[in-house]
């Protein structure tokens, strides 16, 4: 089987990790990360939830923060700091060198989705991962100013802020003009199933479908699509998806995620959608809106766990 994951960084790696074990053999996962959380820093291009995908599948994954390299040290943050630079996005310096090869590259002409490959190389992550576009897109949030929106890059909102403001507007900038990276829209096309695993649905999931030609190859496939909400109860599992969904006005619960990604026979991108256990009592009004649910347990607490999510995820087609 051909199995097509569209993935933004922490909660989609922690789904392909327990995707890797769960699947036959044969089976073939290609990964299309989102790309719209990059960032210039410092004169170098940093892919946040590529290098997150990459690291935790080839085993360089910090443990703990779930994001950077293993035995991490921070010299070189350190030493920006006294020279008086802002040092809130944090670049260890073993991270460093990945920024630094691919700053590289780009700069020689060569595209994100070569790049991408040869850094895999050294990580075997043993799935085909592929930038979602080679277009510069990046994720804009507006909020409150004094005079009004004042509009900052998505890292600045989700690490310098803490994503402790109120959202009032969001932009996927470059979104437009972009087009699908190499291999993308074949790996849509020619999937025998595609998954929108507990990603953020807004800045992970909804920036990947903000390339009108990849939302418009997922609405169309022959391949069932299949969505693991990232929302249990009220609140996201990780990350700032439910202050982004009070922002722009969706109801923070599973249900209203399936809704708002909108069924296939709608013009959405959903068939099927897995809630939590706990959310049960949301299944009967998501088939309501023509997407087929099922509640399964969605926490993934440890290795089994998460090998069980990807299993029930397979099976639900």
């Amino acid at each position: 089987m051909r199995i097509t994951v569209l993935s933004g960084g922490v909660g989609g790696a922690k789904f392909l990790s327990g995707l890797l074990p769960a699947k036959a053999p044969d089976d073939e996962i290609t990964v299309i990360g989102n790309t719209a959380d990059d960032i210039w820093l410092f004169g170098m291009r940093v892919c946040p939830d590529l290098d997150t995908v990459m690291y935790t599948l080839g085993n360089g994954i910090d443990p703990e923060r779930r994001w950077g390299r293993t035995d991490e040290t921070w010299n070189a943050k350190e030493e920006l700091g006294a020279y008086g630079e802002e040092t809130w996005f944090g670049l260890g310096d073993r991270d460093l060198a990945t920024h630094l090869i691919r700053t590289k590259l780009l700069h020689e002409g060569v595209g994100l989705a070569e790049i991408t490959q040869r850094l895999c190389e050294r990580w075997q992550p043993g799935v085909r991962l592929l930038p979602m576009t080679e277009q510069e897109v990046e994720t804009h949030i507006g909020i409150d100013g004094a005079d009004g929106i004042d509009t900052i890059h998505f890292q600045e909102y989700w690490i310098r802020l803490g994503a402790k403001v109120p959202v009032r507007e969001l932009e996927f900038r470059g979104a437009k003009a972009a087009k699908a990276g190499p291999g993308v829209l074949d790996a849509i096309h020619g999937a025998d199933l595609v998954v929108l695993p507990p990603s953020n649905p807004i800045v992970s999931i909804g920036a990947i479908l903000s390339v009108e030609e990849i939302a418009e190859a997922v609405r169309t496939t022959a391949a069932p699509v299949v969505g693991v909400s990232p929302i249990i109860g009220t609140a996201a599992v990780r990350g700032m998806a439910d202050q982004l969904l009070e922002g722009l006005g969706i109801e923070i619960s599973a249900g209203a995620v399936a809704r708002h990604l909108g069924a296939r026979s709608a013009g959405g991108v959903l068939d099927a959608w897995l809630v939590d256990t706990s959310d049960a009592d949301a299944v009967a009004s998501i088939e309501e809106a023509g997407i087929r649910s099922r509640a399964v347990p969605l926490y993934m607490t440890d290795d089994a766990t998460t090998a069980q999510l990807a299993r029930d995820t397979l099976a639900f087609t």
